[in-house]
């Protein structure tokens, strides 16, 4: 379409080419002292800048259209982004609620935590698709398909027609001009030429008003498109910068959680863990251990001695022992693997050996208590 219209433009400026050197060789007083379309360097202008705003506001319509088809693209692919997040959310909160290991929750609580950020990600996910479609996508189809610009391209289409029949018209009254110069008193021939000059006038004051009602029009399209696209770009670029603090915000937050967590569990002293957890002592062994025994192939001394509790510990199988931070234990094992086996509170059981500290003088309210 655009090869045919620099065609027709091209075949237009030969055929003015040709009236005006018609003109010179007939022009001159008489009958038939007829302007060519041409002749009038404002209406030329005008013509030129009509063009260059047709394929202007041609061009912004495109543009217009690619953005439209982009941000579609987009929210769909969000969309599924978004359905995908949330289920990873869901994952995550079912794995830290059912809280299956049997050595701790810290996992867990990480988990809960993930899927509570990861659910408010895809909220704020879902918020920025929203705003992409109401306030980018929308008011852009809308420009796209709307009456303005349509009504603006109609007219100039319009003029462009009237144009080419002054153009045509010209021709014909040039033709009229050499036959009355080469007749003598034809009158006919003569009634013929002021005939296709009138006519030639109305299309040429038809032309001028619709050229200037067409440029009006497109030059209000145009701005109204640079206008709005920039506008519509403006709001896309601000609601993904929003979009991204918030998440940013989300993160960080999230990040700070989860490194308090690891900071605090590293902070804590623990038992060095071997594969497996020493079996418990028989009612025979807490009441009679000889001095270098051995169980599962680990060495283990007996020395019954006082201990206070300096840190508290959570017993997480039968064996084990509670503690709690001022408590004395009888210690009666230590294993070389770390692990304690002593009496508190008239239970007996398990525990890590660097929860306690040895103390050769105990208060006789502790001893009670023990």
């Amino acid at each position: 379409m655009e090869a045919i219209r620099k065609q027709a433009s091209k075949f237009r400026e030969q055929v003015a080419r040709q009236q005006q050197a018609v003109f010179k060789q007939f022009g001159g007083g008489g009958y038939g002292s007829s302007d060519s379309v041409f002749s009038d360097a404002a209406e030329y202008q005008q013509h030129q800048k009509l063009e260059k705003l047709y394929i202007s506001t041609r061009a912004a319509k495109h543009f217009q259209r690619d953005i439209v088809r982009g941000v579609e693209g987009y929210i769909v692919t969000g969309s599924k982004q978004v359905e995908i997040g949330n289920k990873l959310s869901d994952d995550s909160r079912k794995y830290g609620v059912a809280n299956t290991c049997t050595s701790g929750n810290t996992l867990s609580k990480a988990a809960l935590c993930y899927a509570r950020t990861r659910a408010q990600m895809e909220n704020e996910r879902g918020n920025l698709l929203k705003a992409l479609g109401t306030q980018v996508a929308e008011p852009l189809r809308a420009m796209v398909m709307g009456a303005p610009l349509e009504d603006a391209r109609h007219l100039a289409q319009r003029y462009d027609r009237v144009r080419q029949e002054a153009e045509a018209q010209a021709i014909e009254v040039s033709k009229r001009q050499i036959k009355v110069r080469e007749t003598v008193g034809g009158g006919d021939n003569i009634s013929k030429l002021e005939a296709a000059e009138a006519k030639l006038q109305e299309l040429k004051s038809n032309m001028a008003v619709l050229g200037k009602e067409s440029v009006a029009a497109m030059t209000a399209v145009e701005a109204q498109q640079q206008r709005l696209t920039l506008q519509r770009l403006i709001a896309m670029v601000e609601s993904e910068r929003t979009y991204h603090q918030k998440v940013l915000q989300i993160l960080e937050q999230l990040e700070a959680e989860m490194l308090s967590e690891r900071q605090r569990i590293e902070a804590s002293p623990s038992p060095v863990s071997e594969n497996f957890m020493p079996p418990p002592p028989s009612y025979e062994e807490a009441n009679g251990m000889f001095t270098n025994s051995t169980v599962d192939g680990i060495a283990e001394s007996v020395e019954y001695f006082l201990a206070e509790v300096i840190h508290s510990y959570q017993a997480e199988t039968d064996v084990e022992l509670n503690l709690s931070v001022g408590d004395y234990v009888i210690v009666r094992k230590l294993s070389n693997n770390g692990w304690a086996e002593g009496e508190c509170k008239g239970k007996a059981g398990w525990f890590p050996s660097a929860y306690i500290e040895r103390r050769e003088r105990v208060l006789a309210s502790k001893i009670v208590q023990m």
